[in-house]
Formats: structure tokens, sequence, C-alpha cells
């Protein structure tokens, strides 16, 4: 088990299969030293746990521990094509967008989730630049979507 692998273990998550595309495109692809994920949703066992837009139908403190849900996934598909967490140097940067109410204006505190698991997990490593955007919606009526550029250690 990599040293990755037994932080999450310590932190009582395990690392979900990768979620399968769900169009057209792969869950992640390296490019030289570089891993950039597709969107990943907060699915859990291949199905949504909510739907709808933050700050109506899904509250700010759900929506962020959605973010972390797709942090994980964006994990899991880092792994599969980086074949180690261990070898990641550092998050470079993490797009997360948030299906909102109109009214709504708290998607960087719905993203952090993402990013606290993010430094939970990797420690400074995890550190990163990062946008929190507003969208109307998102694939499916994903209350989340989450994006993770990572860099990899030569290797």
């Amino acid at each position: 088990m990599s040293a990755v692998e037994s932080r999450l273990a310590e932190l009582g998550l395990t690392l979900p299969a990768v979620v399968p595309p769900l169009a057209a495109y792969q869950p992640a692809v390296r490019s030289g030293v570089y891993v950039y994920t597709s969107g990943q949703l907060p699915m859990v066992d291949g199905k949504l746990p909510l739907t709808g837009k933050v700050g109506a139908e899904v509250t700010p403190e759900e929506a962020k521990d959605l973010a972390r849900t797709c942090a994980l996934n964006a994990l899991a598909a880092v792994k599969s094509v980086a074949g180690d967490l261990d070898r990641v140097a550092r998050v470079v940067k993490v797009v997360g967008f948030v299906a909102s109410a109109p009214d709504f204006t708290g998607q960087p505190g719905v993203v952090n989730g993402a990013s606290e698991l993010l430094g939970e997990v990797l420690g400074d490593k995890g550190v990163h630049a990062r946008s929190a955007v507003g969208v109307a919606v998102l694939p499916l009526d994903a209350p989340v979507e989450v994006e993770v550029q990572v860099e990899l250690t030569e290797a």
C-alpha cells in the first residue's frame, strides 16, 4: 500500500474505483509529468447521493461533503494513469463547479471540501491554485463537479 493510500486509511477513507466516463472522454490523461482529470462528479457506487442546486435542494454543507467525494474520485483517476499516488509531486490546480441557486454565492466554501481533502491526504503537496465557479446546471443534475491537475515526480 502506498503512503498516500495509508494516509487515506488513517482518515477512514478508501480510494474508490475510477468512475466510468459518461460520454466520449477519459477520466484522466497524462501529458509529460502532468495528469489532468476530467470533471469528477460525487459518484458513490455508481450513483449520485444528492442532486439539485446548492442553496435550494442541497445545503452548502452537503455540497462541501460532495466536493470531498469529487476530490477522492479525482485521486482515483490520477492513480489510474500515474500508477501510484506516491508519485504526486504536488496538486497544481483545482477547478470546482457548483450548480447554484440564483442567489447562492458560497461557491468557494463548497469547493473547500475538495481542497481540504487534498490537504489532509497529501499535506503540503496538496496546496494548489483554485477556481470555484457557480453554474446553472451540471451533468446528471449533480450539485458539484471537480477537476484536478497534478504534477508527478519523474520515474
